[in-house]
């Protein structure tokens, strides 16, 4: 692998990001389908919370916790629901829908502020002369790859980043820096990977022996479909001899680990410090939350929630939600919870009695 070539084959050119023209409150309620109350000539230029939003800032009202901040707000327009369109405060420019979060993030887009992007390859950027770049391929900054990758269209491979050799990427990839993408990885269209996550690393598999402790190779695939993101510093393990398989739509937070021969369904949604162990099967449309373990070789059947810090040790059924540890079906989970309380105060007058205290 060399440099990439410069000359007029490839350009480099910072694009700065798109500013957004100021939007009126009579556009904002026709684009969410509201009833505009109030001057629907109010310029809006952004998005803010209620207490920090300006008299340019679009904000929202849709929970009774907020009635007090919605009270001396400075914000422009606010979205409210039906309920509040009467409330006192001092936005009096207001748009009534029924889901003012829901419209807030049609508009997100509008204010999102673009991330610069350069054109091409970068000069300290090195590629494989073997490998083959899409149309319209941009590589940051000392990026680097390898022989016989492929990268589709629109591909971004942010500073530092690597993309091992054999490895081929969809559409509009997206590696933020240093993520490392290993050997005969295989990730789908608009897959994103947030800065230092991995995918396609060695699995944790040895074998002990007489003499010490051998490796397993892992021969399997690690494969991200379509539109899966994998948060910064996460890292999902290649197959020992199955694949592993992260299902379209996916999204993993950040400091996440997913090991060897583990499917995950399509549509799930793992918050932060989640470890799935090795061969464990996980349905379309699970939910873990933060710090959830789930144990090697189990299933968690499909649309399961599991709250955080559950030890998964035994199968989780379908459309079920477990927390605790050992994870156990919710409910059953807080009756255990109560009555441990409640032994407590049980307890302390036996303790007393043992003891001999009075009274």
């Amino acid at each position: 692998m060399s440099p990439a070539p410069g000359g007029s084959t490839t350009t480099w050119q910072q694009n700065g990001g798109d500013g957004q023209e100021p939007i009126t409150a009579a556009a904002i309620a026709a684009q969410v389908g509201g009833v505009l109350i109030g001057d629907g000539s109010v310029l809006v230029q952004g998005i803010a919370p209620l207490d920090r939003a300006g008299a340019q800032h679009l904000s929202f009202l849709a929970h009774p916790r907020y009635a007090a901040s919605f009270a001396d707000s400075a914000a422009g327009v606010v979205l409210v629901t039906p309920a509040y369109a009467e409330q006192p405060g001092r936005p009096t420019t207001r748009i009534v829908v029924e889901k003012p979060i829901d419209a807030l993030v049609g508009l997100l887009a509008r204010f999102h502020r673009r991330e610069p992007r350069a054109e091409g390859v970068h000069a300290t950027a090195v590629v494989a002369p073997s490998a083959r770049l899409g149309a319209g391929v941009t590589l940051d900054a000392h990026a680097v790859v390898g022989d016989d990758v492929v990268l589709g269209d629109g591909c971004w491979i942010g500073a530092g980043a690597v993309v091992g050799a054999g490895s081929v990427l969809g559409r509009d990839v997206r590696l933020y820096p240093n993520a490392v993408v290993y050997p005969f990885t295989e990730l789908g269209d608009r897959v994103v990977l947030h800065a230092g996550a991995q995918a396609g690393r060695e699995g944790f598999g040895f074998v002990p022996r007489p003499d010490g402790v051998a490796r397993i190779p892992h021969i399997g695939r690690c494969v991200l479909e379509h539109d899966v993101e994998l948060g910064a510093n996460s890292c999902v393990d290649r197959g020992s001899v199955d694949d592993t398989i992260i299902g379209a739509g996916t999204k993993i937070d950040s400091l996440v680990h997913i090991a060897h021969n583990v499917r995950v369904g399509r549509f799930c949604f793992f918050a932060s410090q989640v470890g799935v162990a090795g061969s464990a099967r996980i349905g379309d449309g699970v939910q873990l939350g933060g710090q959830v373990g789930v144990g090697g070789h189990l299933t968690v059947g499909a649309r399961a929630q599991l709250g955080g810090q559950a030890g998964v040790i035994g199968d989780v059924p379908a459309g079920e939600t477990w927390s605790g540890y050992p994870a156990r079906p919710h409910k059953e989970q807080l009756r255990a919870q109560a009555a441990l309380a409640r032994l407590v105060k049980l307890i302390r007058p036996l303790e007393r009695l043992v003891r001999g205290d009075s009274a």
